[in-house]
């Protein structure tokens, strides 16, 4: 497979009947995924920092009876989990530009068969093509 550069998107993978990639629909995605990236981090950003206050309130909120300790448990173990979130989809977004520039963007994970283009551009980040995918949620 031809690794495409900027002057190369039409040597990405598509499905049957699809059009290829143009250099505009790559630049359209590409911009996508690193504008969520900027995202992702300030938004992991200010989580960490407002999970850091919490926890060093623990420590003033030790008088709380056990209905406030449970309830404010479960905030920062909500807040965990949305950064923990946070930071899977920068993974994610972080792989597909990385696919991008080594020219395996568009390529399924596991049959290795074109995911198609217009899933790719609903779903940048996605590694599997439908059938895959499909068969993987079953499981």
């Amino acid at each position: 497979m031809a690794v495409p550069t900027r002057s190369g998107a039409a040597a990405l993978p598509v499905r049957s009947g699809e059009e290829r990639w143009t250099e505009s629909e790559l630049d359209e995605v590409r911009q996508e995924l690193e504008t969520e990236i900027t995202e992702l981090r300030a938004e992991i950003s200010k989580a960490e920092s407002e999970i850091a206050e919490r926890m060093s309130d623990a420590v003033a909120d030790a008088g709380d009876d056990q209905a406030d300790a449970g309830a404010k448990t479960f905030e920062r173990e909500h807040e965990l989990a949305l950064t923990h979130n946070a930071k899977e989809l920068l993974a994610q977004n972080g792989r597909a530009l990385a696919k991008m520039a080594d020219g395996t963007y568009g390529v399924c994970e596991s049959c290795g068969e074109a995911i198609g283009k217009a899933r790719l551009q609903a779903f940048p980040r996605a590694i599997l093509c439908v059938v895959c995918k499909q068969r993987e949620e079953r499981r």
